[in-house]
């Protein structure tokens, strides 16, 4: 457990944003069904053997227009290539999720099985197939089991409620050990409201290109299928797609956003697409904090690049090092880790211009040591929470990314994931 424990509370869902949202950000319980229309449901149905909760449901009651980003893994599940098919028009009705396996790697037969956990599901809530995504989450290479799949189906469906973003949250977890739920009401100016709400879980094989994730976002804003992808694209970019604790990428990722639709007075796109991201960013910082062994949340911030695009591949380069992420876990201020990875990155820099920080000690200036209190360097990368900057010199532009230390029980826990 992390210093202070595990939360799922993120306490700064605002990292990856420059400037405060447009519009003004209320919290809302209820995760995923905050967003009325909405009813989700989780349930174990007997695909884990733990017999934790295992299939989960979120129904918009109809067919709504969607936005689907998911992993650019070459190696894609069954259900990531079912729900590309099925978003395809742009519409989804509701999402079916499930723990224990991936249904990657497992032929026609996962292929067959996730279009017709579909079907099943179209059946349940008397829907159409193609208006309902499938996603997995579990062990690569394990099939499901198809009998207990069908019989899990209207059981969960059964179970659908207004106040189910809770239970649904629960029953896609893996080794994460929190529910990740976020939900906020966005007021603009003028008074006009909209409501977001969401859902994720992920702990490992969290990189950059999305994570070991899967996440179902709501809002009553209408938005057509092209505003939602939009704001979906430009949420991810700046969260979901910022953090790492492993530089691993997953076979399963998936993130939806569903714009149910429904409020009353809404407020434009652009202050809907400020409170997606804080939900997005809400979710990805409870991922990171709830990773796999984590004991430190690095707040690891680029400065001084030419553009965003190429702090945040600064940031990657030093988040995904090894050597740099086991040096926090030892609180060891070895700042020689941080250029090393800035310098083998795809970034053209100009050595003697670099600096780092660790909290508000600065150990290197123009490419070289600084003279530092070793001490207070220690001092501020023993904290649950610490901060790295990187000075590049180059111009005006930053990023922030989350990443985490690498510990023994990050090794442990992956040693044992499939015995």
């Amino acid at each position: 457990m992390s210093p202070g424990g595990k939360s799922a509370a993120a306490s700064n869902p605002g990292w990856h944003a420059h400037a405060g949202p447009r519009g003004a950000l209320e919290p809302l319980g209820g995760g995923v069904t905050a967003v009325p229309g909405v009813r989700a449901a989780g349930r174990a149905v007997g695909l884990r053997a733990s017999g934790k909760p295992d299939l989960a449901l979120v129904d918009c009651g109809e067919p709504v227009p969607v936005g689907l980003v998911q992993t650019r893994n070459q190696v894609a599940a069954a259900p990531v290539r079912v729900s590309a098919a099925h978003a395809a028009d742009g519409r989804a009705r509701a999402v079916l999720l499930n723990s224990g396996s991936a249904n990657a790697c497992t032929g026609e037969a996962g292929e067959s099985l996730a279009r017709a956990s579909a079907d099943w599901t179209a059946d349940a809530l008397e829907a159409n197939a193609a208006d309902v995504l499938v996603c997995s989450t579990g062990v690569i290479g394990v099939p499901i089991r198809e009998d207990v799949l069908c019989a899990g189906v209207p059981t969960v469906a059964a179970a659908l409620a207004t106040d189910g973003g809770t239970d649904a949250a629960g029953a896609i977890l893996t080794t994460d050990t929190v529910a990740k739920e976020a939900a906020v009401s966005v007021t603009d100016d003028e008074g006009r409201t909209g409501i977001v709400g969401g859902m994720g879980k992920g702990v490992g094989m969290l990189a950059p290109g999305l994570a070991t994730m899967l996440a179902v976002v709501t809002t009553d804003v209408p938005l057509d299928a092209e505003a939602a992808q939009r704001v979906l694209d430009r949420a991810v970019a700046r969260t979901f797609n910022r953090i790492t604790v492993d530089g691993c990428m997953s076979t399963n990722d998936a993130v939806v956003l569903l714009a149910r639709g429904g409020a009353t007075d809404p407020p434009p796109e652009a202050v809907v697409a400020d409170a997606v991201e804080h939900v997005c960013g809400d979710l990805a910082e409870q991922m990171v904090r709830d990773g796999e062994g984590v004991g430190h949340v690095v707040h690891l911030t680029v400065t001084g690049a030419r553009t965003e695009e190429e702090a945040a591949d600064v940031g990657r380069a030093v988040a995904d090092s090894v050597l740099f992420r086991t040096a926090i876990a030892g609180g060891d201020p070895n700042w020689g880790r941080v250029v090393a990875a800035v310098g083998a990155g795809p970034v053209a820099i100009e050595p003697d211009r670099l600096s780092v920080r660790f909290g508000d000690v600065t150990v290197c200036e123009h490419g070289a040591a600084a003279a530092f209190d070793r001490a207070a360097a220690e001092a501020a990368l023993s904290g649950a929470d610490v901060t790295v900057e990187v000075g590049l010199g180059l111009g005006e532009a930053r990023a922030t990314l989350l990443t985490s230390d690498l510990t023994h029980e990050y090794v442990t826990i992956n040693a044992d994931y499939t015995t």
